[in-house]
């Protein structure tokens, strides 16, 4: 009888950690955090998205031409020095500016030319300069591209959500700066929540989800539960 009881603590614990792991965090209703916590290393992380979208190396643009198709050009994409190869014009540097600068740009160049009165229409084709690797205890560690003003909670969703051994409370983000790459550490739950800043991608981002050692634990445990159930079978049947 006590080995009886004693396994079934053992499967009321293990079944107490998974369920604990797998718990949501309820949402704080009202407005969410939007200010970053510098003891956490985060003062270089934004709520607020870009008015304006600025051009970076390997993003690829559409230039038409009105009337012109001979100057148009359905995809093209930015060099790693942030030029853009366009008939006629030759090679001009475009990273930095926004589509409509990079219009006035091109106007201009082709006045200067000899085309009369050009109109010129600038589109992004596909923002390939904003990748962010996702790793760690998540389902689905990789690579990914993103849109313009995603956020970190983003990226963990497309890394297929933490996973059951995941350590929520401790999401590091590795971001390059001028003084080299800086780690800002994250609490997912306090995310979802709206009570910790859910900040913005930048272009380059490194998302490491931390794994729970207890709940590795647990998960081990229970992976062994039918050669316990065996042992505790054939003790009971000795006794």
């Amino acid at each position: 009888m006590k080995t009886s009881r004693n396994f079934s603590a053992i499967i009321a614990i293990a079944a107490f950690g998974v369920t604990a792991c797998a718990s949501t965090p309820a949402p704080i209703i009202g407005a969410a955090a939007s200010q970053p916590r510098n003891d956490l290393g985060q003062g270089l992380y934004a709520q607020t998205r870009l008015a304006a979208y600025a051009l970076r190396p390997s993003d690829q643009i559409s230039v038409n031409v009105f009337r012109e198709p001979d100057l148009s050009l359905a995809e093209v994409r930015l060099g790693v020095n942030g030029a853009v190869s366009l008939p006629l014009l030759g090679t001009i540097p475009a990273a930095g500016m926004t589509s409509r600068e990079l219009e006035q740009d091109i106007t201009k160049r082709l006045l200067a030319a000899g085309l009369r009165s050009p109109m010129v229409s600038v589109n992004i084709a596909n923002y390939a300069s904003h990748l962010v690797t996702v790793e760690g205890s998540v389902e689905d560690p990789g690579v990914y591209t993103f849109q313009p003003g995603s956020r970190l909670s983003s990226a963990i969703a497309m890394g297929g959500g933490p996973t059951r051994t995941a350590n929520t409370e401790q999401v590091a983000v590795f971001r390059e700066s001028p003084d080299g790459v800086m780690v800002a550490l994250f609490d997912y739950d306090q995310m979802r929540q709206g009570t910790m800043l859910d900040p913005i991608l930048a272009p380059g981002d490194r998302v490491v989800m931390g794994t729970d050692g207890l709940a590795v634990f647990y998960q081990e445990l229970l992976r062994t539960l039918p050669a316990l159930a065996v042992f505790a079978t054939v003790a009971l049947d000795n006794n």
